[in-house]
């Protein structure tokens, strides 16, 4: 196992762990990921490796910037992506945002259909949909996914 996949599994579970607890992602995990990536970029590559961090970063707060702009996902997954970003640098960021795009899929469909199923058993036909669905184990997942070797 690589150094640079164990600081993506390790900043995917505490982002997964406080995005499923508290619904919320601190600001302190993508800055975190951000200077991890950068330091990890640059120990590989030296000064080239930074500017692949960098544009990491930029890329991956790109990618999920218009959902946020609509509305379909909130500011803290675009920063967390942001951090994966750098940490995974631009070579495999699309792969990423594939990966985490049906995982997320998969993960709500199974959030609503997990409602569904509680408003038909339990609450007698009344359920209230979910306010928001913890994007960051889809975001953690379809990143670790795209530094697998196929």
């Amino acid at each position: 196992m690589t150094s640079q996949l164990v600081l993506v599994a390790a900043f995917g579970l505490i982002a997964s762990a406080e995005d499923l607890w508290r619904r919320n992602i601190s600001n302190w995990i993508p800055v975190a990921a951000l200077f991890a990536g950068i330091a990890w970029h640059a120990w590989q590559q030296g000064w080239a490796g930074v500017a692949t961090a960098l544009l990491g970063a930029i890329g991956g707060f790109t990618v999920f910037l218009l959902f946020y702009l609509f509305g379909g996902m909130g500011g803290g997954d675009v920063k967390l992506m942001a951090g994966f970003g750098a940490l995974i640098g631009t070579s495999h960021l699309l792969q990423a945002a594939l990966w985490t795009a049906i995982l997320g899929a998969l993960l709500a469909c199974g959030v609503m259909a997990f409602h569904a199923i509680r408003a038909r058993l339990w609450a007698n036909g009344v359920s209230e949909s979910p306010k928001s669905i913890p994007y960051a184990p889809a975001i953690a997942a379809g990143v670790l996914l795209s530094l697998v070797p196929r």
